[in-house]
């Protein structure tokens, strides 16, 4: 199967508003202040910023956050893989767009205007907004892109599942670029079914650090990934993707890797793994901190790493992603890219590495891929 190129990337994050690698920078949960709320509650989120400062003539005026932030990283992802859009067939650039909620800001103030006016006082120019597509949408617009337009949501393993999307649709001849995002936006509404769900970490409400790590920090941001079918002369390869896999329901990691069974996931990713060994794991963990994450134990095992200590227990190390809950695996493989795995014992470099990309959610399936980090 032949390898596609991952060319740019780009990320609006708690981090920051970045293009190519997200630099190692110090980060912490902070307070929630975009509403009122009792008692401390903490998250990772985005600080504003002026989009025009990064995407000269980009209008956001009408769209909200989760928008705004897609427009921001494809622009940039685009420009960090060197590609120039009037010099190529817009008809054969594809957008990718994974969400979990979509862009839930606009559905929360439609409905609510609804419930106060009643449905002949709804704001009009709000509900086209409310779309999940809508940033996809923004994106081929504001770049005159005519390829394939694909809006997803897979169950805990959104930015994998996007990648395999675009994988297939260039391997198919429908697209010879794919710019792939993957992203949320974290509301009041959200934010509180996760409180009342039982799912959020200790470390919400106090600013001492839990460990080990347990519960939810919810985040949000969006991340993108410029994917080629043939590599151009003139372009940079941060990684190639050699091959995936993908499957709805399943036993997930059930049972011991080493064991004659297994799950039906392990069996999977011993079919796509063959007689290769990847270097390290990028484990999502379905949402929750990586470590520990009983996912990444198995597929170690799986793998031939004895431990998991003989891959680093994190990768990424930071937890912000896991906050994404179900399309945070972008987010990890753009911090892999970093080029140093911190938790091994020297700190090797990753670039030359394989690297096998999992994201798993209970009976709900999984989506694996096999990466060759390349140096830069």
């Amino acid at each position: 199967m032949k390898p596609l190129h991952l060319t740019g990337i780009a990320s609006v994050s708690p981090y920051g508003v970045f293009q190519g690698v997200i630099p190692q920078l110090p980060l912490e949960a902070r307070a929630v202040t975009n509403w009122k709320t009792e008692g401390v509650r903490r998250a990772y989120t985005v600080e504003p910023f002026r989009p025009v400062e990064f995407v000269p003539g980009i209008k956001t005026r009408r769209l909200d956050r989760l928008s705004t932030w897609a427009l921001v990283a494809a622009s940039l992802a685009i420009h960090d893989a060197g590609i120039d859009l009037t010099q190529v067939d817009r008809s054969r650039v594809a957008v990718i767009f994974s969400t979990s909620f979509g862009c839930v800001e606009h559905t929360e103030a439609f409905f609510q205007s609804a419930a106060v006016r009643g449905w002949g006082g709804t704001d009009p120019i709000l509900f086209p907004e409310t779309l999940a597509n809508s940033p996809a949408s923004h994106v081929a617009l504001f770049h005159q892109l005519r390829g394939p337009n694909i809006t997803m949501a897979a169950k805990s393993f959104g930015g994998e599942s996007a990648l395999l999307q675009a994988a297939s649709l260039l391997r198919h001849g429908q697209a010879d670029v794919a710019i792939v995002l993957a992203g949320d936006v974290l509301t009041q509404a959200i934010y509180q079914w996760y409180e009342a769900a039982g799912m959020l970490s200790p470390e919400c409400f106090t600013c001492e650090t839990a460990n080990p790590p347990s519960g939810l920090i919810p985040s949000e941001g969006v991340a993108a990934i410029v994917m080629e079918s043939c590599c151009r002369s003139t372009a940079r390869t941060y990684a190639r993707l050699i091959d995936g896999r993908w499957a709805a329901g399943g036993d997930a990691l059930a049972g011991s890797a080493s064991g004659d069974a297994g799950g039906a996931t392990l069996q999977s990713i011993r079919r796509l793994l063959g007689e290769r060994q990847p270097d390290f794991v990028i484990c999502t963990g379905a949402g929750a901190p990586c470590n520990p994450c009983t996912s990444a134990n198995s597929v170690a095992e799986l793998a031939g790493l004895a431990t998991l200590s003989s891959v680093p227990p994190s990768i990424p190390p930071e937890r912000f992603a896991a906050g994404l809950v179900d399309t945070g695996g972008l987010f990890h493989l753009i911090l892999a890219l970093r080029g140093t795995l911190r938790g091994t014992p020297h700190g090797e470099s990753v670039h030359g590495a394989s690297a096998l990309m999992l994201g798993t959610s209970g009976a709900h399936g999984h989506a694996a891929l096999l990466l060759e980090i390349l140096p830069v």
